[in-house]
């Protein structure tokens, strides 16, 4: 399989799993040039069947994708917008095409993923989260904005109605261990545990006849995901509130404590929301 180079990921392919390694400095923060990569991604691997699976996982041993670039919202979104038929012209779009890619994609989270990087996971056909290390959260309604990638849709069918109540309304900080208690990851395991595992269920995966497994992937599609109607929804929702004052504000006010840098605010979001 020929992969072109991705300017924020690094891509290595092993007996039909491609593992892709999201590079993105300094925060791996989603801007435009990352979805352009996502959506190359996607297109090379539809065009070349030599990858069978996906696994997703980051440089940054701290962040996985804390979140969108607040500041290139309009650009990324432009992006996006290039990645399918006239109506799918967003992030959460581009995430439901990720859903039902040729491959199977696996995410191996052991860092934060808040937000649109915790929809990235969603996205995902499996998730599996360091016990000592990842952190998921959906921090838009603390900003004053709404989860227009997917959370909605995913956190009702992954973990219910009054899980995905607390954990979009709350905005707080989920840890491995609790993710799995409540669904969002498939399993958490230890640092050392986790490769090994997730690189073995890949290769065992990627060795099995690919109509079989294609077909099999379609299918729990249809019975599991969203219609794009609602996808499109929740995206012209966030659109709305990215424009609201008051989202403004509360964006300003974390922007002054260090949001999008290297700080306590991004290590610890959940917290810095509740005080605010």
């Amino acid at each position: 399989m020929t992969m072109r180079d991705y300017e924020t990921i690094a891509t290595k392919l092993d007996d039909g799993v491609l593992w892709a390694t999201i590079d993105n400095p300094p925060l791996n923060l989603l801007d435009e040039r990352l979805v352009r990569d996502l959506i190359a991604l996607l297109d090379d691997t539809e065009a070349d069947g030599g990858a069978r699976v996906v696994v997703f996982r980051s440089a940054d041993p701290d962040f996985f994708v804390p979140h969108v670039d607040v500041r290139r919202i309009a650009e990324y979104t432009a992006v996006a917008a290039t990645s399918g038929g006239p109506d799918d012209i967003s992030l959460g779009a581009l995430y439901r095409r990720l859903s039902e890619a040729r491959p199977v994609t696996i995410a191996l989270l052991e860092g934060r993923a808040r937000g649109a990087g915790a929809e990235l996971l969603y996205a995902c056909d499996m998730r599996f989260a360091s016990l000592e290390r990842a952190v998921i959260g959906q921090i838009e309604v603390g900003t004053g904005l709404f989860p227009g990638a997917g959370a909605v849709q995913h956190l009702v069918r992954l973990a219910g109605r009054g899980q995905a109540m607390q954990v979009i309304l709350g905005s707080e900080d989920l840890d491995g261990r609790e993710a799995e208690r409540i669904g969002l990851v498939n399993k958490a395991l230890p640092d050392e545990q986790l490769m090994p595992y997730v690189e073995r269920l890949a290769k065992r995966i990627a060795g099995f006849p690919e109509a079989a497994v294609r077909l099999a992937k379609r299918r729990i599609n249809a019975a599991g995901l969203p219609a794009k109607e609602d996808v499109q929804v929740d995206a012209g929702f966030f659109q709305i509130l990215a424009r609201d004052t008051s989202s403004a504000a509360r964006l300003g006010a974390l922007m002054e404590r260090g949001m999008q840098e290297r700080s306590h605010t991004e290590l610890d979001f959940g917290a810095v929301l509740g005080e605010l």
